[in-house]
């Protein structure tokens, strides 16, 4: 009669489930971190730790649900933080949100029209404030749905009175150390936010434009002529520019030419029965005369072809000769500027310092200034000239364009018309054209007191991820202009200035000034400055003063942040700390935003960069490089994520993807994604399982104590953490995702754990075998919870809830694991890798069988090794034992000239190795599945093996090596 041995076996029991189930799960993980305020205790646990690292957070724009990119860098951002916490440092995480601005303001709008409609500026302001407010409730939830751990109950917001009043000090700051100028300078300027705008707020998008080659011909001809040696005779003399902006032809106040730019004199096409020379950049001037249809090649008397060149001189030779505009009773001279180039064109340019930052500067250098044509609305003003008896006043500009080259054309100085669809600026917000606009607004500029060297030179002492951020961020500091800070808005926070009514220059104790302001919005908020009678503060001065009304570019509101947050907190300091580092973490489009507008403020305030290492991100699209979007119908939401997988699916995902390029996400890449979490849970479930009835306090074995094949788990394990470990201090988190993933799949599911399970599940509860085993995965499970903790922190946290023994209740607590205590040397490694290697040919030959039918198991055949006299004395101690290394019921030892033909070679360098397999005869052990030749030895127990009986009757078998 067949005896059960059922309860003889140990088989891995544990209440961590093997289903996910997230979802579910996940809140109630959520809501205990709620209860105990897990991120206090935190805080409160680490307050002693020497090295601090703060990850300074980007504020998100308070406005809409938040959608995968805000997920992707919220998740970035709290792995990053909690990786660190992991290393032993300090680490505080302060969320914030930016509040002002116009889509904010817009969405008031809206509902209530502009302010001064249906509610004054400080209702408007109000309402502002409390739709602000209602955005940040609900975006906080999802952030915190993420899995994200801060202080979310103090964080910072830009519409908290402390922190407007801090943008006043800072702004101070930078006004005292010199930075800040007034000037009528060309800004971008959007006509639906009837705002200037920063460059940040600027992207680019295609547009159809009018692109003319207009005549600008000669006020004195003879004279140039002269320059190039030429008799013109009564000729008609011209320089045509080349612009895809006709509107801006009225404010036209010069020609520049480059000054090292080679220009000959060319014949073109007739003009009212009258000769017309041309002067054209030598490289252009081919190009130009066949758009003009006047391109006739000459022949020479040998047959070649010549061209009509008739002169050649450089652009500095023409300097201030007089030129007509083409419609307005007006003399423009000629003048020299470095950003004319010969690339396209003509190689000269019509210039207008109202609408161009280049004509802004160069016309600088001539002494000319701004004619404001154009209104904020982009409509000709009442005073624009007439062109003979046309009246472009009152006329949209985009409208104009069309009937200005109608007049060109009428006045005969259109050379060529074209449509041209070309790259442009355009409004972030609106989606529409914007222009270069002449008014007065304030600036940081970027030459004043030395600030952009300044803010070059603290480029270099950053720590970029990935490097190239800093080349991309260098070239643009040292290619802007200076920063416009006004704003002509009614939400936001105010330039506390006063300035002389008659020169427009702040009051010569503004700085102290600033301060009494500050101290008053911190107590009342920024209505306090609109409200303000001068005379509070200036006295009788007050009459000399106008208030300045224009509010601050929001991009200053979030990029003094280092100044009103960091420096602000005392938890975010750096206090006796030996090492202090602060990390910016945004997308790549912040290298022209909040990186760069932090970089100017902090450069400007302390003479040095706000941040220690700055990581970039990239953007989400779909499986096909799509950006995701409504219109597509392409996109995925995370909040659908969380409720359909989960929220550690999401982390995963993002963990795994490589972030510093696009992010690719579709439903087939979350299964995968999914797939690759129940690879892990799975993982940490069979050690769970297998650590049941094992107490750390009673049961660890040293590990130098414990089987030879632990030693080796216990070693891939620390070679795991030190590439992981590695991984995470260069926020390299795909590659720390695809350890954690090899390792469980590779070295434990296809290996230890598989060999171990005959050594747990058959040896005595407390044998060595058995607790050499768990100690061993025990170890290894404390180590790798830690490594998870950062990414699928709800997973980690509820399987270190079910880990064995007294610690603390949190994962999140820890720090990376310092008890794999084990170093093997070369030896030991090259023996491994040997047996690995002959393990892995065997595993081929075992497969080979069971697919020719000629077994089922592997514990149904047995296993010849034929090998060299070096690689059987190696092995030859631990033979009694090789049969559990590789899961067959018998290994022999065999010399080489044994093998059979069919044995198969194993790639060893410096060995020969073969491995041979045959099926079994010996009876199956009932118990263990082994087929032993002493099953039945012991006439009390018939069906089961020599060492099963040791195993359940005596004190059970020993092993020394697997």
């Amino acid at each position: 009669m067949t005896q059960d041995y059922k309860n003889t076996i140990n088989l891995p029991q544990t209440a961590f489930p093997m289903r996910g189930d997230l979802p579910k799960r996940e809140p109630g993980w959520l809501a205990t971190w709620e209860r105990v305020g897990r991120y206090a205790q935190i805080q409160e646990r680490t307050a002693g730790r020497d090295k601090v690292f703060v990850l300074h957070d980007g504020p998100p724009y308070a406005n809409g649900a938040i959608h995968l990119g805000h997920a992707v860098n919220k998740v970035l951002k709290d792995v990053v933080v909690k990786s660190r916490l992991m290393a032993g440092y300090r680490a505080p995480y302060v969320p914030g949100w930016d509040c002002h601005g116009l889509p904010i303001e817009i969405a008031i709008e809206k509902k209530f029209g502009k302010a001064g409609d249906k509610l004054d500026a400080a209702a408007f302001r109000q309402k502002c404030r409390e739709y602000a407010m209602a955005q940040i409730d609900l975006q906080r939830v999802d952030f915190k749905r993420l899995g994200v751990l801060g202080d979310w109950e103090k964080p910072y917001r830009t519409l908290d009175f402390t922190y407007e009043a801090d943008m006043i000090r800072a702004l101070a700051r930078i006004v005292a150390n010199g930075h800040v100028v007034r000037g009528a300078k060309p800004v971008y300027w959007c006509f639906d936010c009837g705002s200037a705008l920063a460059e940040a707020e600027i992207e680019y998008a295609d547009k159809e434009s009018p692109a003319v080659d207009v005549a600008y011909d000669a006020v004195h001809p003879k004279e140039i002529g002269a320059e190039f040696g030429v008799d013109v005779g009564d000729a008609i003399v011209a320089v045509p520019i080349w612009t895809t902006t006709p509107w801006t032809l009225p404010s036209s106040q010069a020609v520049s030419l480059g000054g090292e730019i080679d220009y000959v004199l060319v014949e073109g096409p007739e003009r009212e029965g009258r000769r017309q020379l041309l002067v054209l950049a030598e490289p252009l001037w081919v190009a130009a005369l066949k758009r003009y249809d006047a391109f006739e090649p000459l022949s020479d008397v040998q047959g070649s072809a010549t061209y009509a060149v008739l002169g050649r001189v450089q652009g500095a030779a023409l300097e201030n000769m007089q030129l007509r505009h083409p419609f307005y009773d007006r003399q423009v001279p000629i003048i020299l500027g470095d950003h004319v180039s010969a690339d396209d064109g003509t190689g000269a340019v019509h210039t207008s310092p109202d609408h161009g930052a280049d004509d802004f500067a160069v016309g600088q250098n001539y002494g000319i200034g701004t004619l404001n044509y154009v209104d904020g609305r982009g409509v000709y003003r009442a005073d624009l000239p007439l062109a003979g008896d046309v009246s472009f006043a009152g006329v949209h500009i985009w409208k104009a364009n069309d009937q200005i080259v109608k007049l060109l054309a009428d006045r005969r100085v259109l050379l060529a018309s074209a449509k041209l669809k070309h790259s442009y600026p355009h409004c972030w917000r609106h989606k529409t054209p914007v222009i270069f606009r002449a008014t007065p607004q304030w600036f940081i500029g970027m030459e004043q007191a030395d600030l952009r060297r300044t803010a070059l030179t603290s480029i270099k002492a950053v720590r970029w991820v990935p490097g190239w951020g800093e080349e991309r961020i260098a070239g643009m500091v040292e290619g802007r202009p200076d920063w416009c800070i006004s704003r002509q808005r009614t939400w936001g926070v105010p330039i506390t200035l006063f300035i002389d009514k008659d020169t427009h220059e702040p009051h010569p104790d503004t700085v102290p000034l600033m301060e009494k302001v500050a101290q008053k919005v911190a107590l009342e908020g920024i209505d306090s400055w609109f409200s303000l009678d001068p005379r509070e503060l200036l006295g009788d001065d007050a009459d000399k003063y106008e208030k300045v009304t224009d509010v601050l570019d929001v991009w200053f509101d979030s990029g003094v942040s280092h100044f009103a947050v960091l420096g602000a907190r005392p938890e975010l300091q750096p206090g006796d700390a030996s090492e202090y580092k602060v990390m910016y973490l945004e997308g790549s489009d912040q290298h022209r935003g909040w990186f760069q507008s932090s970089l100017l403020t902090s450069a400007a305030i302390h003479g040095r960069a706000p941040y220690d290492h700055v990581l970039t991100h990239g953007f989400t699209v779909d499986a096909q490089g799509r950006k995701m979007s409504k219109s597509l119908g392409n996109g995925i939401e995370p909040q659908d994520i969380m409720k359909t997988l989960g929220a550690d699916i999401l982390r995963l995902w993002i963990c795994s993807t490589d972030y510093r390029n696009e992010m690719s996400l579709s439903d087939e890449i979350l299964k995968r994604v999914a797939d690759t979490y129940r690879r892990i849970r799975n993982t940490a479930r069979f050690l769970l399982g297998n650590l049941d009835g094992f107490d750390p306090d009673k049961h660890l074995i040293a590990t130098d104590a414990c089987l030879a094949l632990d030693r080796w788990a216990v070693q891939q394990a620390a070679d795991a953490q030190a590439a992981i470990v590695a991984a995470y201090e260069r926020y390299d988190f795909p590659e720390i995702v695809q350890r954690v993933q090899n390792f469980c799949t590779n070295e434990l599911g296809a290996l230890y754990l598989d060999i171990t399970k005959d050594r747990l599940y058959t040896m005595p509860t407390d044998s060595l075998g058995r607790r050499s085993a768990q100690s061993a995965m025990y170890r290894i499970l404390e180590a790798m919870l830690r490594w998870l903790a950062p990414i699928v922190s709800f997973t980690a946290e509820e399987a270190w809830a079910h880990m064995p023994g007294t610690r603390g209740e949190s994962v999140l607590f820890e720090t990376f694991y310092d008890g794999l205590d084990v170093r093997q040397d070369g030896d030991a490694r090259g023996w491994w890798a040997t047996l690995l290697a002959i393990r892995e040919t065997a595993s081929r030959v075992l497969e080979g069988m069971r697919k020719a039918g000629q077994i089922g198991a592997s514990l149904d055949a047995t296993l010849a090794i034929h090998a060299d006299l070096a690689t059987q004395a190696a092995l030859a101690e631990s033979a009694s034992e090789l049969r559990f290394f590789f899961i067959t019921s018998d290994v022999a030892l065999a010399p080489l000239e044994s093998r059979p033909a069919t044995a198969e070679r194993v790639e060893l360098d410096g060995a020969e190795v073969y491995v041979s397999a045959a099926v079994s005869d010996a009876v199956k052990c009932i118990r263990c599945w082994q087929h032993r030749a002493d099953v039945g030895v012991d006439p009390a127990h018939p069906e089961i093996c020599g060492r099963c009986v040791t195993n359940v009757t005596g004190q059970g078998e020993d092993r020394r090596w697997f």
